[in-house]
């Protein structure tokens, strides 16, 4: 009986301040100003984790930093000042500025974004690679190192390379004979000389 009259007396209150919350002559709570009742300079756990670890305690120190409504006497100033210079202005000449600030800000953004595609793309040509470099690798080492060419030859091609070396060890040592000499009455014509023989010309009997 004493829990249930406990948990009575806690639902009415509860009850009671969510009427007092809702009703249209409470203000807003957002628009009030928070009070510090404890201040400490020891750590707050509770508080690290709440901003993220960006307050460590809640001391005399920074109370005056985060719980400002207004902003600092010397900014302050400066803000009045820009509103009075911002009232001398008239519509006209506020409207231009606007739209000189806007087309300056533009060109300047185009120019960025420019440059960045010309970097981006000039490091793009740079990166691409224009080989395999494993057919290069393989190609090397082929060439360099007979590396994954085959060893076997076909039937009768033993013969036939010996028969070619011979036919054009044979020709070689007549090539070393052959002389050119110019036949007479015809200069630009030569008549090739053979292991000392007198080649004829082609089309013309030969001579006995």
């Amino acid at each position: 009986p004493s829990v249930l009259d406990s948990f009575a007396l806690l639902s009415g209150q509860l009850n009671t301040l969510n009427k007092v919350l809702k009703h249209e002559k409470t203000p807003l709570l957002r628009n009030q100003v928070i009070i510090p009742l404890v201040l400490s300079p020891d750590r707050d756990e509770e508080i690290m984790r709440q901003t993220e670890g960006r307050v460590p305690v809640f001391s005399h120190e920074v109370v005056p930093d985060h719980l400002r409504t207004k902003p600092d006497p010397e900014v302050e100033e400066q803000e009045k000042q820009l509103i009075t210079d911002a009232a001398r202005i008239s519509p006209d000449a506020a409207q231009k500025q606007i739209q000189s600030l806007n087309k300056m800000c533009s060109n300047l953004l185009e120019k960025i974004s420019k440059e960045e595609r010309e970097s981006e793309s000039g490091g793009l040509r740079q990166n691409k690679q224009t080989f395999n470099p494993a057919d290069t690798n393989a190609l090397v080492a082929a060439v360099a190192f007979g590396k994954g060419l085959s060893n076997r030859r076909p039937p009768g091609s033993g013969a036939s390379v010996q028969s070619g070396q011979q036919g054009a060890g044979a020709i070689i040592a007549g090539a070393s004979g052959i002389q050119q000499v110019p036949m007479t009455g015809a200069p630009a014509q030569q008549q090739p000389m053979l292991a000392g023989v007198q080649m004829a010309p082609a089309g013309q009997p030969g001579k006995e």
